[in-house]
């Protein structure tokens, strides 16, 4: 079974907006500041610096690295990049919070990283920001960008529209996403896969504790280990909207997905939401407890056994858009569910399109 397209102009926006899902709170100015020479935009929520958008060309693919909450907290890992004590090493691909997927018509755009040897990147993808279409700043703040989804020739797959928004209060950040894929190719395939498709690699206390090793095969059999650990920082879990919690939040589908825990003295949370207007709605969560937090729409068969498929087929000039939500929130309790059911109402009626 194939999916619907969606032949909208739209483009990936990632939104820090004041939302509904805790009390009343103080809206606070967002500042957008871009560094062209360093391919980077920093954005700042009152004076706390939220996140920076990195798309250099040695990065395989745009990122938002790291994320903060509130207070400060960076509730990113810090590996590759900035590792920090504890921090493990597996996946060097996790950075930050990325768009992309594991099989576009044959090319791994998710697992692609410097770690790759040079006679097997022939087999990824490589996602290239060439325009910073707008960046404002004031009560939410913007930004923009276009990019190609490319193949180690520079052979472009897909073109990339992207939109960001930003916004907070003292306590919360949020970050609305939408992305639009347009092929450029005759025919443009996302085979069905489990790695895929807005992904977050989390800070080492919000990973689930564990006591044994484990073992993960990528599509090409390459086999990362990841290992037990033995620091006693990891307290975090997951929480569906229907209700799975920790390890079975894994393959499930739902409106939404939580992983909350204690870091420092307060609690942090980071809830995406799904939309509806997605394809494949609600989507599966490929949420694994030793730190990836990823939404997968285009992961069925994986995470079904086999009972089913959705592979995205695009002709050339037909799009398809994909948007998400994301909540970070710190203080002395997490979102609720009930909260988080009405923060995914609104972002269900939000006209989240390309400009």
């Amino acid at each position: 079974m194939q999916l619907v397209t969606l032949p909208c102009a739209g483009a990936l926006l990632l939104a820090l907006t004041c939302t509904s899902v805790a009390e009343a709170q103080k809206t606070e100015q967002v500042r957008v500041v871009k560094d062209p020479k360093a391919k980077k935009i920093d954005v700042f929520v009152g004076k706390q610096l939220f996140t920076t958008l990195l798309y250099p060309d040695s990065l395989e693919k745009p990122v938002l690295y790291p994320l903060h909450a509130a207070n400060g907290t960076v509730v990113t890992r810090g590996f590759p990049v900035a590792p920090k004590p504890g921090d493990p090493t597996d996946h060097p691909h996790h950075l930050g919070l990325w768009f992309n997927f594991e099989n576009v018509n044959g090319l791994d755009f998710w697992n692609n990283s410097y770690a790759i040897p040079a006679d097997k990147k022939g087999s990824y993808g490589w996602i290239k920001t060439d325009k910073i279409l707008e960046t404002t700043s004031g009560p939410t703040g913007t930004l923009a960008y276009h990019a190609n989804w490319t193949n180690q020739k520079n052979e472009v797959l897909l073109e990339e529209n992207t939109r960001f928004e930003f916004s907070g209060t003292d306590r919360e950040r949020t970050i609305d996403r939408v992305t639009t894929l347009k092929a450029v190719m005759d025919v443009v395939t996302f085979t069905d896969a489990k790695d895929g498709l807005l992904g977050l690699r989390l800070a080492h206390e919000l990973q689930i504790p564990s006591d044994k090793d484990e073992k993960f095969t990528d599509s090409k059999g390459i086999v990362t280990v990841v290992k037990a650990g033995t620091d006693k920082v990891p307290n975090g879990t997951y929480l569906t909207s229907t209700g799975k919690r920790g390890n079975d939040a894994w393959s499930t589908r739902a409106a939404w997905c939580k992983v909350y825990g204690k870091m420092g003295q307060d609690s942090v949370s980071i809830a995406i939401l799904d939309h509806p207007k997605n394809p494949n709605y609600p989507t599966f969560w490929h949420a694994r407890g030793y730190g990836l937090f990823a939404a997968n729409p285009l992961g069925e068969k994986i995470f079904t056994n086999g009972t089913t498929a959705k592979n995205l087929q695009l002709k050339k000039g037909e799009s398809v858009t994909f948007r998400y939500r994301v909540l970070i929130d710190e203080g002395s309790k997490t979102l609720s569910a009930k909260q988080l059911n009405q923060a995914a109402a609104d972002f269900a009626k939000k006209n989240v399109a390309v400009k």
